[in-house]
């Protein structure tokens, strides 16, 4: 399968196209279920998480380079608010910090072009508020869905939900998966439930939350990943950010892998999303070295890597103001509005 346009850049030759979502990838098509390849899908959990401890010390960028490294970071986050007390208001905050998220005076120091989030993700009631606050940014809005965070809604109910969101304006849909479904091996549900969703989300992307916490074993994460990309999810994301173990390095292996083996099957590229637990800009850049070993330069963009963030944002331009000034100022002067 082959890229309508190609686009590999340095973290420190960030252009006004890298800055936005745009995508250059054919769509994952899906496939028929092939339970055999499920069946033989295998994760040696220690030598997993051998792996994974090794990487926080096996890479470190110092200086300009770490200053480049998160100012990519900040361009694949997916800013977020998932509250119960989220107001209009807030929202509206939220996308001005999505559109400008580093002080123009820090960009200035640092001779970085304007940047802007990934995306803004919201629940549904606050989506037409993002749409409009964030109309001519090019960033677009992510909406979560189908009875998020557990996903026991009624069915029917779930697909309507995914409806009206896109019909909202949702570019993006953050659906959770069924967790019986990988816990019980009954890879067909899963696969069945995964296709009416996507067929539900239409034009919009679908983001297959996997809950990985609540999976059991990284055998399981990594099945559920190779079946929701069996039934055309354009992303895998880790977690609702609600459960209580998120994002991981080891899970995260597990599904780069199983990416990188759906595409070696396919030809198609699938996006990978971590998502809870992200709030230190040294933890992100783990993970985007992480990326870079596993999947490629080609991962490190907008279109196949996000973090589901709220607070990351926050201490990644913290760190740029250290750079640029040699002080650590407090957190509250880099507020999400």
């Amino acid at each position: 399968m082959t890229e309508t346009a190609t686009r590999t850049t340095a973290p420190n030759q960030t252009t006004q196209a890298d800055q936005l979502p745009q995508v250059h990838l054919p769509r994952n098509a899906a496939m028929e279920l092939d339970l055999d390849w499920v069946a033989r899908v295998q994760a040696n959990t220690s030598a997993i998480e051998r792996r994974a401890a090794t990487l926080p010390g096996r890479r470190s960028v110092k200086k300009a380079h770490q200053a480049a490294w998160l100012a990519k970071a900040i361009t694949v986050i997916d800013l977020t608010t998932l509250s119960g007390d989220d107001t209009a208001g807030r929202v509206r905050r939220l996308c001005a910090k999505a559109r400008q998220p580093v002080r123009q005076d820090i960009l200035d120091a640092l001779g970085l072009p304007a940047l802007t989030t990934g995306a803004v993700c919201v629940y549904h009631d606050m989506i037409e508020t993002a749409v409009e606050a964030l109309d001519g940014s090019g960033i677009p809005v992510a909406a979560v869905s189908t009875g998020f965070p557990a996903g026991l809604s009624p069915l029917h109910l779930r697909i309507r939900e995914i409806e009206e969101s896109v019909k909202a304006g949702a570019k993006e849909i953050d659906i959770v998966i069924s967790r019986r479904h990988a816990l019980t091996g009954n890879w067909q549900a899963l696969y069945d439930e995964m296709r009416i969703f996507r067929a539900a989300c239409g034009k919009s992307h679908v983001k297959a939350i996997l809950a990985t916490g609540e999976l059991g074993t990284l055998r399981n994460v990594a099945k559920a990943s190779i079946v929701c990309m069996m039934a055309g999810a354009d992303f895998i994301k880790t977690s609702t950010g609600k459960e209580n173990v998120n994002a991981t390095l080891p899970v995260s292996l597990v599904m780069l892998r199983a990416i990188r083996e759906y595409e070696a099957r396919t030809g198609f590229k699938v996006g990978y999303k971590p998502a809870g637990g992200i709030s230190r800009a040294k933890d992100a850049l783990v993970y985007l070295s992480l990326i870079k070993e596993e999947l490629g330069n080609r991962w490190l963009a907008p279109d196949l890597f996000r973090f589901g963030a709220s607070s990351l944002l926050g201490d990644i331009e913290r760190q740029l103001e250290h750079h640029v000034t040699g002080a650590y100022s407090a957190g509250y002067r880099h507020g999400m509005g």
